[in-house]
């Protein structure tokens, strides 16, 4: 990558050449999301599709535990590559990918073993029992091979495989997308089905990924022979993945958290929140693309110590990010009703939905500037600071909310709860902003 982007093309066209790649990721990982829900949804059957929503946490899970071999080994290596230390981060890429199936292996057995507490820990009643244990079964069984997929689409990219990577993603969820209706509706596997074709299309990516390693890597290894790791090396990428990984952790808790408090009003409730929330992340995952695709120019020009293009890089980040959440926010709830109406045709339902996803909309403009504020501060080498927000929009701060909010509001409280989560994590993230990183910038001289 030259050097002109980091320093001397203009801020705006910076931004947009880091950003579009990761947000264009984003996009291919909605579509996916929406097809799958589409289906689930088209059986039509309210507690199928309640008890696949109460599951969502578990799928998250897998992913957060992902990450943390995926993301925590990316860094490490490529900074080892960077040092021209191949041999040692050939010799770690080997036990990110054993470790991570492994750990899947471990994840699976757990899961299998403690299915009846989890499932009603999640929410699950005799009418959507059923339908979530056999979903939450396959799903299970499929643990280590999705765990292990994210592995080698995170530690691709540090030999310069981004391609490959992208390519893995979209192999997964296009045979994905095709199984979905075959073990769904033509085989009659329904909630099955889907985790099914969720489990082979993440292990058909797999294979993949493995077959393009044999084939095409120099740097990266599956060869277990003379393989080691030094407990600091294991610390060092734990101590990244860990942190990294919260934040899908968080989101689990924060879906559990709804569908347990809405269970209360019925499972049309929570069956309604699961397609809402799918379609909320319209919004957030473009958020997400346009907040840590700047995560290296963000950096560099604080490693560069050239805090006046850094300011720029922030204040162009921060409008930009700010003003596409508004607008998406505007355009989901001015489509509320279409979009509900593209996955049931219960009218109950999809008004259900459309106050639902309204709510969800409001606090937008507060998540974009959380996400910004959560990148910016990993970038510069501010983990706590990127923590204590990773714990807080649906960790901490949202548990207290919508305990509070559904005990003064009940239903109404609920819906209201994740807005103003939002915002109080945007003042948190506005405080340690301030406190931590702005005093700093300006204290500094200019560029």
């Amino acid at each position: 990558m030259s050097q002109n982007y980091f320093e001397e093309t203009p801020v705006p066209k910076a931004y947009f050449h880091f950003t579009m790649p990761v947000v264009f990721s984003m996009v291919l990982s909605l579509v996916y999301n929406m097809v799958d829900t589409y289906f689930i949804a088209q059986t039509g059957n309210t507690n199928l599709v309640a008890g696949v929503s109460l599951c969502a946490p578990v799928f998250t899970f897998m992913i957060a535990l992902g990450d943390i071999l995926g993301l925590g080994g990316s860094s490490v290596i490529s900074r080892l590559f960077g040092k021209q230390l191949d041999g040692d981060g050939k010799r770690l890429s080997v036990f990110c990918f054993y470790g991570s199936f492994l750990g899947g292996i471990v994840v699976a057995a757990v899961l299998l073993l403690l299915r009846q507490p989890l499932l009603l820990l999640l929410g699950a009643d005799t009418e959507t029992l059923s339908y979530a244990s056999q979903y939450y079964s396959c799903l299970a069984l499929g643990a280590p091979f999705i765990i292990f997929s994210y592995a080698p689409n995170n530690l691709l990219r540090t030999e310069g495989f981004s391609s490959a990577s992208m390519a893995g993603t979209v192999l997964g969820s296009v045979i994905n997308m095709v199984l979905d209706p075959i073990f769904i509706f033509s085989l009659g596997m329904g909630a099955a089905g889907a985790a099914v074709a969720t489990v082979l299309g993440n292990l058909c990516a797999d294979l993949f990924f493995v077959w393009f390693l044999l084939t095409r890597s120099r740097k990266l290894s599956v060869n277990p022979v003379g393989f080691h790791i030094s407990r600091s090396e294991l610390c060092q990428i734990l101590a990244i993945g860990l942190p990294a990984s919260v934040t899908n952790f968080m989101q689990s808790i924060g879906i559990a958290l709804t569908n347990r408090f809405l269970l209360a009003y019925g499972n049309d409730k929570v069956a309604a929140m699961g397609i809402v929330m799918k379609i909320s992340m319209i919004a957030v995952l473009i958020l997400v693309g346009f907040a840590f695709g700047i995560q290296s120019l963000i950096g560099y020009s604080y490693g560069a110590e050239n805090f006046a293009r850094l300011q720029r890089v922030l204040t162009f980040s921060y409008r930009f990010e700010c003003g596409t959440a508004v607008l998406l926010a505007a355009a989901l709830s001015l489509l509320a009703r279409p979009l509900m109406g593209i996955f049931v045709t219960d009218q109950d339902m999809i008004q259900t939905g459309i106050s639902m996803l309204r709510m969800q909309q409001a606090g937008m403009v507060f998540v974009a500037i959380v996400l910004v504020t959560t990148c910016t501060f990993q970038s510069v080498g501010k983990p706590w600071c990127a923590f204590l927000l990773s714990v807080s929009r649906q960790g901490v701060i949202f548990a207290v909310v919508i305990s509070a909010a559904s005990w003064v509001a009940g239903y109404a409280g609920i819906l209201a709860s994740q807005a103003i989560s939002d915002l109080l994590t945007a003042g948190l993230a506005i405080l340690l902003y301030r406190r931590c990183l702005l005093r700093e910038l300006r204290g500094a001289p200019a560029a």
